[in-house]
């Protein structure tokens, strides 16, 4: 049987992975706007100049790129934020109806794994940046004892607004836009003219698989890191909204500031190979290193929250997911433990790790494989579907989606398969996984391919493709029954 939560708003969200009833539906599609745009405004966007140039591109392909790539991936995010307002459950849940009941957890540890990554990443960030602009003011930013307080600080942010849950979050969306965005403009403003627009148009073009990587790697930085709990902000939306509106509010919320943010990064990082440099090392901090004394305090506060903002959405939603899995806590309590997760791997890479930018990119794009192949698999799910999904099965294996669906798992498993033998480890200080690329070397592609990441486009486009014609029948007797 579904489960369906009391009506009635209260300070802390109760509400885990149940049914949200139809008084609790009272959002509107351009509410999806806040979450996603406060999630988005950081400066850390800038940062993403130096990694696309780093593929060996010309500013004109890096810029095409970086729009195209930051635009396709949130519309694929928006795409599974219809399944929300279909289904009023989180993106785990919803995705029972393609894998199963049982058969969900597949997708939903590889989705818990990544936010708890991408939660713990922003929460790094935001120590390292501190630091960083504490010596800028100068103070000892290496301080055990300052990392410490900074550290602290950060998780008790992050976990106690993902405990507060859906209503907070959301309000507190709403005032951090204004916040970091009109810091960023001032940003922008102060670093303008540090941009040597000679040096910028002067790097030549590159290849199309240095092309091909770049775009790739946007993708998976972007929508497609925020792929997995897409479908947790539209839950609360009206069952009338428009499908075409959830998708733009999606798209455009989360689009729009890392479009202009990329490509003024692209224009800093062009400049300068030195800030290029840096920014793979500390890409917060090394931002900071521009501008003047004055502005540094509210850069540093600024940049701390909008990281915050974005590790708010990951790790509420990770709770969520973690719940999905089976663990039976409330809600809560399950963002409490991923708080706690967040806090030790913050305290290890901060306090203990040499480096964690390209561990963190290894980690992001092996992880991104199967994502993207179970975004693939549920985005064609999403579209074949014309009905409301039958809340009552997404709680019950032996309901019309029932506990394991087969096709699903084996597309899931072996588009993996393949698309891991077509990336490779591009950092040596992460040798732990060099066993990717089987399928490059089998054909000699690892010169020319290699850096493409050619197995995140193949697991989404091959996904999509075998779903859509595989389970077309079976959709259609789930939607009949």
């Amino acid at each position: 049987m579904s489960e369906k939560i009391a009506a009635g708003p209260t300070l802390i969200e109760h509400a885990g992975i149940e049914i949200i009833p139809e008084s609790e539906r009272t959002a509107k599609p351009r509410d999806l706007f806040w979450p996603w745009f406060a999630a988005n405004v950081s400066v850390f966007g800038m940062s993403y100049g130096s990694f696309v140039l780093g593929f060996g591109i010309s500013f004109w392909q890096a810029t095409l790129v970086s729009v195209i790539g930051i635009v396709i991936s949130f519309a694929l995010c928006g795409l599974i934020a219809i399944a929300g307002k279909r289904g009023s459950a989180p993106t785990m849940v919803l995705s029972r109806a393609a894998f199963g009941v049982h058969g969900q957890k597949v997708p939903g540890i590889v989705s818990w794994l990544t936010s708890i990554g991408w939660e713990t990443f922003l929460a790094i960030m935001a120590v390292l940046a501190t630091a960083t602009v504490i010596t800028q003011l100068g103070g000892d930013g290496d301080s055990v004892a300052l990392k410490i307080i900074a550290t602290v600080v950060v998780a008790a942010l992050i976990v106690a607004a993902s405990v507060l849950g859906y209503h907070t979050i959301m309000k507190m969306q709403s005032v951090l836009t204004w916040i970091t965005g009109a810091v960023t403009i001032l940003y922008v403003i102060l670093t303008i003219p540090h941009i040597d627009f000679a040096a910028v148009f002067a790097r030549p073009d590159g290849g199309f698989a240095q092309t091909v990587g770049a775009l790739v790697m946007v993708m998976t930085g972007f929508g497609l890191g925020w792929i997995n709990i897409a479908a947790d902000w539209s839950r609360y939306q009206k069952r009338t909204a428009s499908d075409g509106a959830i998708v733009f509010w999606n798209t455009f919320g989360g689009a729009i500031a890392p479009v202009l943010l990329v490509v003024f990064g692209l224009l800093l990082a062009g400049s300068d190979d030195a800030l290029m440099t840096a920014v793979g090392a500390d890409p917060i901090g090394a931002l900071a290193t521009l501008l003047p004394i004055w502005v540094l305090v509210p850069f540093l506060l600024t940049a701390v929250l909008a990281l915050v903002s974005g590790a708010v959405l990951g790790i509420y939603s990770s709770g969520l997911t973690l719940i999905s899995l089976g663990i039976r806590i409330p809600r809560p309590s399950a963002a409490a433990v991923d708080g706690i997760i967040l806090t030790l791997g913050t305290i290890f890479v901060v306090f203990f790790a040499t480096d964690f930018l390209g561990p963190f990119q290894s980690f992001l794009i092996t992880l991104g494989v199967p994502l993207a192949s179970w975004a693939g698999i549920l985005i064609a799910d999403i579209l074949r579907r014309k009905k409301d999904y039958d809340e009552e099965a997404l709680f019950d294996a032996a309901g019309r989606y029932g506990a394991w669906d087969w096709t699903s798992i084996l597309t899931m498993v072996v588009t993996s398969v393949i698309g891991w033998g077509l990336v490779i480890n591009q950092f040596s200080d992460a040798e732990w996984n060099n066993w990717q690329g089987y399928f490059l070397d089998l054909f000699g592609w690892r010169d020319d391919w290699g850096y493409a990441n050619l197995g995140v486009l193949f697991a989404l486009i091959a996904s999509f493709l075998v779903t859509w014609f595989a389970r077309a029948g079976r959709i259609r007797r789930q939607e009949e029954a």
